[in-house]
């Protein structure tokens, strides 16, 4: 499986709450709209002042989106689909009212899971 994760900051006019209630109930419904949803499609929302937060101060990102997909060919065609033409103008738009998308940043990863 091909894994990309997305490091996203919030606007910071943006509230934590609204920015996330945004995100689940806006964008993603967006981006599902355009392409099918991937086999993995998750967010993972930086919460903080835990008491376990250990180095908070230095994470510049409000949450890791994480995507997975079966091959590179099926990633390849899902980003397409959501990020070319009027697809990608509407997608672009709407992260512009919940993200501040000049600090975005992505990567591929290569997952090692460990069992029991």
């Amino acid at each position: 499986m091909l894994k990309v994760f997305a490091y996203l900051v919030k606007r910071n006019d943006l509230q934590t709450k609204d920015f996330i209630d945004y995100y689940e109930n806006n964008h993603v419904p967006l981006i599902r709209s355009l392409a099918p949803t991937p086999p993995v499609y998750k967010r993972h929302y930086v919460v903080r002042g835990d008491a376990f937060n250990v180095g908070e101060g230095s994470l510049d990102f409000d949450v890791v989106t994480e995507v997975g997909f079966a091959d590179r060919g099926a990633f390849e065609a899902w980003i397409t689909a959501v990020s070319a033409g009027p697809a990608g103008e509407r997608v672009a738009a709407d992260e512009a009212r919940f993200l501040d998308r000049s600090r975005t940043r992505t990567c591929v990863i290569e997952e090692h899971v460990t069992d029991g």
